[in-house]
């Protein structure tokens, strides 16, 4: 529905939702949920009216900017299991997972506290365990993954992830290959 609703507006009116959907990204992310709907608009150097025109409150802009998060992640997990190489798709999955998770800053967390409900999370958890298990089976098929590995593991990535200090991609993929190096299994 995001696409279409994209696609239908003039190209300043989807410049300015663009703007402030990259300001409220980057908002959340450094500053948390706290940032007000003004200073969003402030930064994003458009009107209050045209914030609250696209997003008519801020469950609605949070919900959005957290869409795009798991978006990222599932295209990155999708990628992962078309890759011809399951170890390289595994590889890739865990560098563009935790690129998205230390680029957020926590920001996943925080909406899950603050709007519990805006998205059936327990749906969108489910089936990304099942694709990640299935990206650990073929990872493993290959010899290249520990054979004690499991989805519980990526999980412990993403959590100690959170405390990577510099937010940027590069220190997101060195913590991703040093994680991946620990976790390769001997190639048979």
């Amino acid at each position: 529905m995001t696409a279409e609703v994209t696609q239908n507006l003039r190209s300043d009116a989807r410049d300015n939702r663009d703007r402030i959907l990259e300001v409220a990204r980057a908002a959340f992310a450094a500053d948390g949920l706290d940032v007000s709907m003004r200073e969003i608009a402030r930064r994003a150097e458009v009107g209050p009216a045209t914030l609250y025109r696209r997003f008519p409150t801020k469950e609605a802009l949070v919900v959005e900017v957290f869409s795009e998060q798991m978006a990222a992640c599932a295209a990155a997990v999708g990628a992962g299991l078309e890759h011809a190489d399951a170890w390289e798709g595994f590889r890739h999955t865990v560098e563009e997972v935790c690129v998205v998770h230390v680029l957020n800053r926590g920001f996943a967390a925080a909406f899950l506290t603050a709007f519990p409900a805006a998205i059936d999370f327990a749906a969108v958890r489910s089936t990304a365990f099942r694709q990640l298990a299935e990206l650990v089976r073929r990872a493993k098929a290959t010899g290249r993954l520990r054979a004690d590995f499991t989805v519980d593991d990526l999980v412990l990535l993403l959590m100690a992830s959170s405390g990577v200090r510099v937010a940027t991609p590069a220190a997101a993929r060195r913590f991703a290959t040093l994680f991946l190096e620990g976790a390769a299994g001997r190639p048979r």
